[in-house]
């Protein structure tokens, strides 16, 4: 079993940055691949960003592409979200999650964390 907890949401403005962590706890997260998800009120949830188990290599949306930067440190059990040039549009709940590279599954999941852009 994985436990993940995600952190480091908040209010910020448009242009603004803010970097998500996901940490890991009861197994090491350096077998799975991490994604990030969003899901703002009202909306289903989306995909952000898929990040491989070494790091290597990355997969963004098209919304998120050149903005955000995905990044892990393994022997820290933990995975990034660094967001910059945030938008209003951005507003959601961010969820981390994790699965075994190349399944296209997640079989674990944070608890979300709040990141909200104002205007």
């Amino acid at each position: 079993q994985v436990q993940l907890a995600e952190s480091g949401g908040g209010l910020v403005q448009a242009g603004g940055s803010l970097r998500l962590s996901c940490a890991a706890s009861g197994r090491t997260l350096l077998t799975y691949a991490v994604g990030w998800f969003r899901q703002a009120p009202g909306k289903e949830r989306e995909f952000v960003v898929l990040i491989s188990r070494s790091g290597g290599t990355t997969y963004y949306a098209d919304s998120v592409k050149g903005r955000f930067t995905a990044s892990r440190d393994n022997a820290k059990n933990t995975v990034y979200l660094q967001m910059n040039s945030l938008k209003p549009e951005d507003t959601a709940v961010y969820y981390c999650a994790a699965g075994e590279q190349g399944s296209g599954s997640y079989d674990y999941w944070g608890q979300g964390t709040q990141v909200t852009v104002s205007s």
